[in-house]
């Protein structure tokens, strides 16, 4: 009786974990997007990496924390490749000249994604029903991505693509050094390993100029370096660890919603009833993978 109360209590923490870290991560794409119409790709990507790899110092030596063991250090250059590097490079690519609207057909993908490399990568074995539930919940954002807008070069998509792939092994990495290094102590160090060559980029790929870069870029640039790069990412990761890398991921499928939420606030699209009905769709497809995760 007591250990099933306990595996419900971290069952719950799992996901409110998880569902804080997804909420952070919707803002991500549309302030990729204002961000990238004032600075070059690689430049943002380079600097965002850059300030939340400093603040990663500050966190790790402030509080004392450990080094990771040599036998984790390849694990963190994969997390640091994929979600440090890789999938802000890829969509800011991507965002300088497609919508955000668009580049959100690509997140429905996340969650599948994620679940097989945690099967992979972390040994989870998610019974069949929990992968028919995973492609239908897919399957109806990828439709209704579709059906708002599909237009968008190959080569855009292409890179939208490649980044969910780097993203889904990134988080699976990520969780599964979680259970013994613990959630911001992975991201922290993940942005540590990186931050030689982000400093060194940056200052390689510096503009002209910062004359012309408005307001809203400095708040998009401050909001990808610190939630979307740092805080995150400490609560996906311990949502992750706790709940299951193919349970929890599955509150992915919410974040294209939030995401467009959003970008009706910051870019002025509309926010149609259809996508409130495909909303609750998806929701009763997590909800239902939810049971047949483990």
């Amino acid at each position: 009786m007591v250990n099933s109360v306990i595996h419900k209590t971290g069952s719950v923490s799992g996901w409110l974990n998880g569902l804080l870290g997804v909420v952070i991560f919707s803002g991500s794409l549309p302030a990729t997007r204002v961000a990238v119409l004032n600075f070059d790709p690689l430049f943002l990507t380079f600097l965002r990496a850059s300030i939340a790899g400093m603040l990663a110092i500050m966190l790790i030596f402030g509080l004392r924390e450990r080094r990771p063991h040599a036998s984790q250090i390849a694990p963190l250059l994969i997390v640091s490749l994929t979600v440090v590097i890789g999938f802000p490079l890829l969509t800011a690519m991507a965002l300088k000249h497609v919508t955000s609207a668009h580049s959100i057909v690509f997140l429905g993908l996340l969650p599948l994604m994620t679940a097989i490399f945690g099967v992979l990568r972390g040994g989870e074995r998610p019974r069949p029903a929990f992968w028919i539930f995973s492609v239908i919940g897919s399957l109806l954002v990828i439709g209704f991505a579709l059906s708002k807008n599909a237009s968008g070069s190959v080569t855009d998509d292409l890179l939208m693509l490649a980044a969910v792939v780097a993203c889904g092994l990134g988080y699976a990495e990520g969780a599964k050094l979680t259970r013994v290094l613990g959630g911001w102590q992975v991201i922290s160090w993940a942005l540590i390993l990186s931050l030689p060559f982000m400093l060194t980029a940056s200052l390689f790929t510096i503009p002209d100029t910062f004359s012309g870069i408005g307001t809203s870029a400095w708040i998009a640039l401050g909001y990808v370096s610190l939630f979307s790069m740092l805080i995150g990412f400490i609560f996906w990761y311990k949502g992750l660890a706790i709940g299951g890398i193919a349970a929890v991921g599955q509150l992915q499928l919410l974040q294209p919603f939030f995401g467009l939420g959003l970008s009706a606030t910051l870019l002025n699209e509309t926010v149609s009833p259809l996508m409130l009905f495909i909303t609750l769709g998806v929701i009763l497809c997590v909800i239902a993978s939810r049971q047949f995760a483990r």
